[in-house]
């Protein structure tokens, strides 16, 4: 890992600024990402934006920033992203700051000329990090550790950037994408916020995001991506096509990996699910779409015993294990369903036995 320790004054930083909005903030003569094209916009509040104006204009020191040196040799901001896009909006006349004297706000062609070549010329610290994929992915979570912090998938998408990066996030990562017009009623998360996107791609790389955008990194498109993530909406609409608000938590990635080219009937699946919703012992409503192809109870957080309930079914048996016959103490035992919550027990005191937790591991494991 190489990082270079750099000086960059305000008159570099905002020659060529500009902000196209969700396609993104450059400055330093084009040559800088400030706020890569739909990444999430963030901006600091007035009085955070005044102290970083007010901090540069006295010369004392701001916090460093770090960029990334990408391949082409240009770069990428890594942190300092508000500090950065506050300076060159003052500079750009976009905002006014109190003057010295607190009696007035100013925007900087207000100033004096003394006062704007001072402010020009600060330096900012900046360390330039330049390295293999790997090596920057851990230097910038290790220093992602103030402000507003950026999210994994942030730091990801600077650390691949490339055509296909920039692609991915035309589908997944803007307001209005298309990942949101086709599923975004089973997706939780925002796209700015890169949640889409690292949503699909933990779906098609079964969560190994970091070695796919790396193998991806230098392919012209992310159309296999966008294609696995359409197929997996599609088959969730085609096997459970009466839509509920907790479709939107359910890995339907992994489900579909798992159960695509299954035989499964629609119909027979929406008797289950409907059953299962209306169970009060099914804690996890979004669990039971999983449930329904797994079989798997660890999705429903099923409804435990209540500690009134198994004191009631304890002094029943006479502190006597159900299963044994012999006597225990009250934290040597556990409750357990006479009749399985699977067979259509319920999670009451009609149904619920106490059994030392030796003969309850060993009735669980048969």
């Amino acid at each position: 890992m190489k990082i270079e320790l750099a000086k960059i004054t305000i008159r570099d930083l905002a020659d060529g600024y500009e902000d196209n909005q969700e396609e993104g903030v450059s400055g330093y003569g084009g040559r800088l990402d400030i706020r890569p094209p739909y990444q999430r916009e963030f901006v600091y509040k007035d009085k955070q934006r005044d102290a970083v104006i007010d901090t540069a204009a006295r010369g004392f020191p701001l916090n460093v920033m770090y960029w990334a040196v990408r391949e082409d040799g240009d770069f990428e901001v890594i942190d300092g992203q508000q500090r950065t896009i506050s300076i060159c909006q003052f500079v750009e006349g976009d905002f006014t700051v109190y003057n010295k004297d607190h009696e007035m706000r100013l925007g900087f062609a207000n100033w004096q000329d003394e006062e704007q070549n001072k402010f020009l010329d600060y330096p900012l610290t900046v360390y330039l990090c330049e390295g293999t994929d790997r090596e920057k992915l851990d230097w910038f979570r290790i220093v992602n550790i103030a402000g507003e912090r950026l999210y994994d998938q942030e730091l990801r998408n600077a650390v691949f950037s490339g055509p296909w990066v920039s692609d991915a996030k035309r589908y997944f990562s803007r307001t209005g994408c298309p990942a949101y017009g086709v599923g975004g009623k089973y997706l939780t998360g925002s796209p700015i916020r890169q949640d889409y996107l690292q949503t699909a791609i933990a779906w098609l790389s079964d969560n190994k995001i970091d070695e796919h955008m790396s193998a991806s990194q230098h392919k012209p498109d992310a159309k296999e991506l966008w294609g696995y993530f359409r197929d997996v909406i599609d088959w969730v609409e085609r096997v459970f096509p009466n839509y509920r608000k907790e479709m939107k938590t359910p890995e339907w990635g992994t489900l579909y990996n798992l159960y695509k080219d299954a035989d499964l009937d629609p119909q027979a699946l929406e008797g289950r699910i409907k059953a299962l919703m209306e169970d009060e012992d099914v804690s996890s409503k979004p669990g039971v779409y999983a449930y329904v192809l797994t079989g798997e109870e660890r999705h429903l957080n099923l409804r435990s015993f209540g500690a009134r309930t198994k004191r009631e079914v304890y002094e029943r048996q006479n502190g006597v294990c159900a299963r044994c016959g012999k006597e225990r103490g009250m934290e040597q035992m556990e409750a357990d369903h006479i009749k399985p919550w699977s067979e259509g027990g319920k999670t009451d005191a009609e149904n619920c036995q106490m059994l030392c937790k030796q003969c309850n591991r060993e009735k669980s494991n048969k």
